[in-house]
């Protein structure tokens, strides 16, 4: 099986400027490399077997990133939360709305926030291998990264500046070592979401403690 990231190389960055015509894939009623969006049914079919960790990876990547991804966030998290949820009750393969898989993404950035994230991808490919594969794979393993993904993925919702960098990042972890069953970088991926929950636990307290002082302090000054 080729690598992620030579695989998004291929398809998103090496893709032809023209559609290509192909029977089979109009008949699968998957978009070709040549086209202006990239549909939900797209990656679906792009991720094959390894559909899960295929998206985890590739839906937290826009939010991971350490520049600013507008409009990702809630919507990514959304279906993020709905496929973490189907993996705590054991599915081999997700499943999504029907009007959920035509919804399309500007290729262009796609392919931008992949060139950002391919140095990420490599490196990581450097040291990923299969081990500890029980983490990944038995339904207590999938049980606990699933419940860490949807932890995660409500934390990327809530509309806060600095709460949805991290848990974005634990997710993409969490996603690469299921892709290739490895448990020790899912394990890595559980640590970040641990240090995600500090980080947005402390930030939305932060929040509600100025808050809290800014209404006492328009009630000092008006009464």
């Amino acid at each position: 099986m080729a690598k992620l990231s030579a695989e998004l190389q291929r398809y998103f960055l090496d893709a032809p400027s023209v559609t290509p015509t192909s029977h089979e894939t109009a008949a699968a009623g998957v978009a070709t490399p040549g086209s202006d969006d990239v549909t939900l049914k797209e990656l679906l079919t792009l991720g094959g077997e390894r559909t899960f960790g295929f998206l985890f990876v590739l839906l937290s990547l826009p939010s991971a990133l350490p520049v600013p991804a507008p409009g990702y966030s809630i919507p990514f998290g959304i279906v993020m939360l709905l496929l973490a949820l189907q993996l705590i009750v054991g599915r081999a393969q997700p499943w999504l709305p029907m009007s959920w898989l035509d919804k399309g993404f500007a290729r262009t950035k796609v392919a931008g926030f992949i060139t950002k994230g391919l140095p990420w991808l490599q490196k990581i490919e450097a040291v990923s291998r299969p081990r500890l594969a029980i983490i990944c794979t038995s339904p207590v393993g999938r049980l606990v990264l699933g419940l860490a993904i949807a932890l995660m993925s409500i934390c990327m919702m809530i509309p806060i500046p600095g709460t949805n960098t991290l848990p974005a990042i634990g997710i993409f972890v969490i996603g690469f070592g299921l892709l290739d069953d490895d448990g020790a970088i899912s394990l890595a991926g559980l640590t970040l979401c641990t240090l995600a929950v500090g980080l947005v636990a402390s930030v939305v307290f932060l929040g509600a403690e100025v808050v809290d002082q800014g209404k006492d302090w328009v009630k000092d000054l008006i009464f």
